[in-house]
């Protein structure tokens, strides 16, 4: 049996669905049983816990041949990351005490970066869990491709798309969640000892202007890419609600200068199959 954590998510999803397909029984781990209830319709059990309850956790992923972890993202971070560290406590004690044969954990390009960034919450997870006594793997996945679903309003109606990553001809290495998602259901069910770590990107580095000209070519018409003056940053997060932005603008800062990259670059990162074509296509079809 296969527990999976962030069964409703994009990556958690596709990681249960592929288990699945592959008749393999699935543990869907979920805060509620409403929740759970598609998941338990297509032959899941249903185990209830919230992330930070490791008492729950524990009664999740006991008897699970592998779990997969998937860290509840917190964007607007108290300093510290006290919401973090409070969750990789829970998390951490869970799985020793539930002795699950193996885990694998969704981590991050850059979570080994030493320089401060919002990041730093998926190293802090690496570090609590590597000392695990069971078989750790952490798949340290790009950036999103489906980040972009936040651009398919503006180019579909303005032809403009506001761009963080820059400057606009800058290779980015990006991953599409499916590529995630089936890679990690792979991984599973594979054996190793120890620690391992495995870097995902997709088929090929994306600049942001090629998002906006795939968006361009997908919609029929002009679409560009123009870049967020680095000044207008804080003013901006902070007038959607952030309270602590600057974790964010040191991860975006990491990308646009280079020391948020796979250990070893990309030649050490296996290659997903999803293109940014079918990404921005499905994500434009959802009519976001």
């Amino acid at each position: 049996m296969y527990a999976v954590t962030a069964i409703t998510g994009q990556v958690g999803s596709v990681v249960a669905r592929t288990l699945l397909a592959d008749n393999q029984a699935v543990r869907a781990v979920v805060r509620n049983r409403e929740k759970g209830s598609e998941w338990q319709a297509r032959g899941c059990e249903l185990a209830l816990a919230d992330m930070d309850d490791s008492v729950a956790l524990q009664q999740a992923f006991s008897g699970a041949e592998a779990v997969f972890i998937l860290l509840p993202p917190t964007f607007d971070p108290s300093p510290g990351y006290p919401e973090a560290r409070r969750t990789i406590a829970s998390i951490r004690a869970a799985l020793e005490a539930a002795r699950p044969q193996r885990v694998v954990c969704l981590s991050t390009i850059g979570a080994d970066a030493m320089q401060p960034n919002l990041l730093n919450q998926l190293g802090l997870l690496e570090e609590a869990l590597r000392t695990l006594p069971m078989p750790v793997a952490f798949l340290r996945a790009g950036w999103f491709m489906e980040n972009s679903a936040w651009d398919v309003a503006s180019a579909r109606d303005f032809g403009v798309i506001s761009s963080f990553l820059q400057p606009l001809d800058k290779l980015v290495p990006m991953v599409a969640t499916a590529d995630v998602g089936r890679v990690a259901a792979e991984m599973m069910r594979e054996s190793w000892d120890g620690v391992r770590v495995v870097n995902l990107e997709g088929p090929k580095r994306i600049t942001p202007n090629e998002i906006a000209d795939t968006f361009g070519r997908l919609l029929g018409k002009p679409v560009r890419m123009q870049a967020i003056p680095i000044d207008m940053w804080k003013p901006l997060f902070t007038s959607q609600g952030m309270k602590n932005p600057t974790p964010r603008i040191q991860m975006i800062n990491g990308f646009n200068e280079g020391w948020i990259e796979f250990d070893g670059g990309e030649q050490t990162s296996r290659k997903g199959s999803t293109t940014l074509e079918t990404v921005l296509r499905q994500l434009i079809e959802k009519g976001l």
